[in-house]
């Protein structure tokens, strides 16, 4: 038991660390002119990721058993998300925040994915919980995180619209 939750605890501690690094990028690209897109469901996206470590802890089972492998896939997704934020560097947020005129960033793991991050996410979700053996939890929010990736993906797309070369036209020579 006490793994599973110090697990959580790193889990929540690295969530932290990311928001406090978000908040800096955030505040330097405001003052560079950005502007944030669809602000209102950024309290639900942290509200329903608190939520998930809670529903974690509370439906923890006794004897706890943990899953060495998914674990081990969790360090994975870990170093995933930390190829995403070097990659994305100052432009690096939880939020959807766009500097006008700004690159639209194509290297590293955007090379392979339009929202890497979102993909590792989702493995997180489901993951963590099976680890532990909670299946509920998973699926619960694997489907709130869904709803919730639909709805901010449709955000950050429009966000980004004007950035994204049009594929209906020839690139000029």
């Amino acid at each position: 038991m006490i793994a599973a939750l110090i697990i959580v605890a790193l889990i929540a501690l690295q969530r932290l660390a990311e928001v406090i690094h978000s908040n800096r990028n955030t505040s330097a690209l405001k003052a560079r002119g950005a502007v944030e897109a669809g602000a209102g469901h950024y309290p639900l996206m942290i509200t329903m990721h608190v939520a998930w470590m809670i529903a974690i802890v509370l439906f923890l089972p006794r004897p706890v058993t943990i899953n060495g492998y998914l674990i081990a896939l969790m360090v994975v997704f870990q170093l995933l998300r930390l190829w995403v934020v070097v990659t994305l560097g100052p432009y690096w947020t939880t939020r959807v925040i766009t500097l006008p005129g700004a690159p639209l960033v194509t290297s590293g793991p955007f090379r392979y994915l339009r929202h890497p991050n979102y993909m590792i996410v989702v493995g997180e979700i489901a993951v963590l919980p099976l680890a532990f053996g909670e299946v509920g939890v998973a699926v619960v929010f694997s489907v709130l995180n869904a709803a919730m990736l639909a709805w901010r993906i449709r955000v950050e797309n429009a966000a980004l619209a004007d950035r994204h070369p049009n594929p209906q036209q020839p690139k000029a020579a």
